[in-house]
């Protein structure tokens, strides 16, 4: 059976993150009040929040700017990923990192365009509705990105004796995302780790020779 070229790779990939990402946060928004949290295991929970600025709840300069500099990103990357739909000498790990940051990207935009014209934003416990006769709670390109995924994983209380932190009580991890920011900020990592010799020639417009990855590699004979 002949292995998926980059292009049909990619496209599977984009899909499959939006599609994950956007059905998760429809799910949440319309069976949670804000603010309301579902324990999975005493280290992970789902809990509903909303934001207005970048991946992990982080806030950043005007919101408008922000939703246009996340659509110019989802462009470039697209058509980056376009570029390279036939290029057989990138390693599959490349074309899957490079998938899902535009991927993430992608979904988070949908929220800022769409989301508030979509859903209401009744107070709790209230849960917002789908297509609400009134109208949505904001304007297009000013909705908000919900994150539910929650991963306390320890916490504790720092020693009275300590500076500046002493008394406090302490959780890691605390940001609260969604499988958008998820899947952006693991495959940045990914890239940054294991292929930086592709990012590298990219930068300086050269082709990148293939690499060893797994997927790629041909039996040799002798």
């Amino acid at each position: 059976m002949n292995k998926p070229n980059n292009g049909t790779l990619a496209l599977a990939i984009v899909v499959m993150v939006i599609a994950i990402d956007q059905a998760l946060k429809i799910w949440v928004k319309t069976h949670f009040f804000y603010g309301e949290a579902l324990d999975i295991t005493p280290w992970f929970k789902l809990q509903f929040i909303e934001n207005n600025g970048m991946a992990f709840g982080m806030e950043l300069g005007s919101k408008l700017l922000l939703t246009w500099f996340r659509i110019i990103a989802v462009v470039l990357f697209g058509y980056y990923l376009w570029r390279i739909r036939q290029r057989d000498d990138l390693p599959r790990g490349y074309v899957v990192c490079i998938a899902a940051i535009t991927a993430g990207a992608a979904a988070n935009v949908i929220d800022c365009i769409a989301y508030g014209l979509l859903f209401d934003a009744p107070p709790p416990p209230l849960v917002a509705q789908l297509l609400p006769p009134d109208g949505g709670y904001g304007t297009l390109f000013h909705g908000r990105v919900v994150d539910m995924l929650y991963f306390p994983l320890c916490e504790w209380n720092w020693p009275q004796w300590m500076p500046w932190v002493g008394g406090e009580h302490f959780i890691f991890f605390q940001p609260i995302f969604n499988v958008a920011d998820a899947a952006l900020s693991v495959s940045v990592i990914v890239l940054i780790l294991f292929y930086s010799r592709q990012l590298a020639a990219n930068e300086n417009g050269d082709t990148p020779t293939p690499s060893n990855d797994d997927d790629d590699t041909t039996a040799a004979t002798t």
